[in-house]
């Protein structure tokens, strides 16, 4: 079976080929597009966990595999010790009070947007929640409300790739770049006039003298812009439709169990489903020798539906113990935006659950962004009975 990441009708449906993968090919070899796969929980946790044997020093992603690559994406291309110190700065951002006291904001944004659709009755929820977390980053980053809609349309071309094509096109660097300039923009005004936004938290960060450029912080911020914004939006449409074909377990998320609905779902159909590592030295893996200098493909997405760590992995289920999934990566790479995500995607179903009594979904208007990294709906039309 092949196993190509770019592969358009493999990103709408990877889990088969991903049993496949883990069942007949724990160790997969693609040579037309030279990388290994690795699929099983066990192998994916320990090199997620194991930073000087699996480096992200040339990016996280086989189209942007750079020795340069942390000139885009900032510390997420960094090993230790770099990372640790451009980890510690960033992290003066992302703090469980900062995150805490972002849920009334979030809760209103929230609100906002879905108040006029639901009132509608016919919506694309894709679309309705794409706008969330787009205007709570947007808040974060102290982004100005007339630049975010031209700042949400920018995010999703830089995560959209073309049907086989294993590079970055070059709509993804006009867009890198335009955005770019909107971020030193916000960098050079808070330099001057410092506000209570994560732009001048990451201006002022800093310890023992150290500080951050303004080539890191702008890395740091276009991070921040794609993944904060599209990782959410994936994930609330994809726990939206997941409830929808499971109707016994949208009674247990409808009782309360929002929670455990955020948490099944990142296991269960995450948004993201794989990062890139660069091996350091030659390793012995499921008896082959890979040699050092291979790029290797983890796939978390597939560990998380093994059957070796999760009974009856292919059941969606919210009553599971779901605490070794590792939607969010696992080791000094764990994502800094986990708090964050949950937090807003708590929000949208909690608002969703207050205000829905029930819901359908026209399967034959679903659309799927296309993407090797990131997995989750362009379009998925709904129609909701209020309360």
């Amino acid at each position: 079976m092949l196993y190509n990441p770019f592969d358009h009708a493999l990103q709408e449906n990877p889990y088969p080929v991903y049993t496949w993968l883990r069942d007949r090919a724990p160790l997969y070899r693609n040579d037309d597009l030279d990388f290994w796969a690795l699929s099983r929980h066990a192998d994916v946790r320990a090199a997620l966990r194991d930073p000087a044997l699996f480096s992200s020093a040339h990016g996280v992603t086989l189209e942007l595999w750079d020795a340069n690559a942390a000139d885009l994406v900032g510390f997420l291309a960094m090993d230790p010790p770099r990372h640790t110190r451009m980890r510690a700065l960033v992290s003066r951002g992302f703090t469980p009070a900062t995150v805490a006291g972002l849920e009334p904001a979030v809760r209103a944004v929230t609100r906002r947007h879905l108040a006029p659709a639901l009132e509608a009755g016919a919506f694309d929820f894709a679309g309705v929640v794409a706008a969330i977390p787009g205007d709570v980053v947007s808040e974060l980053l102290g982004v100005p409300e007339e630049d975010r809609a031209e700042m949400s349309r920018l995010s999703d071309v830089l995560v959209t790739r073309y049907d086989g094509e294993s590079e970055a096109p070059g709509e993804f660097w006009q867009a890198a770049a335009t955005v770019g300039a909107h971020y030193r923009r916000l960098i050079a005004d808070r330099r001057i006039r410092a506000r209570a936004d994560l732009v001048s938290t990451l201006v002022s960060a800093g310890a023992g003298g150290d500080r951050l450029s303004d080539d890191e912080i702008v890395a740091v911020l276009l991070l921040i812009g794609v993944a904060g914004n599209e990782s959410v939006t994936k994930l609330a449409a994809n726990a939206w439709y997941q409830a929808w074909l499971h109707p016994g377990q949208r009674e247990i998320a409808w009782r309360g169990a929002i929670r455990a609905w955020v948490e099944e779902t990142l296991r269960y159909d995450g948004s993201a489903q794989m990062v890139a590592r660069r091996l350091t030295r030659d390793t012995p893996l499921h008896g082959t020798v890979v040699p050092a200098g291979a790029r290797v493909v983890l796939l978390g997405a597939s560990a998380n539906r093994d059957p070796r760590v999760f009974p009856h992995a292919d059941r969606y289920d919210l009553t599971r113990d779901t605490s070794r999934a590792v939607a969010f990566g696992s080791g000094p790479h764990f994502c800094l935006g986990a708090a964050l995500a949950r937090l807003q995607l708590r929000v949208i179903l909690e608002e969703l659950v207050s205000a829905v009594d029930h819901y359908d979904i026209d399967e034959t208007g679903i659309a799927f962004t296309h993407s090797p990294n990131l997995r989750g709906f362009r379009a998925l039309p709904t129609t909701v009975g209020l309360r």
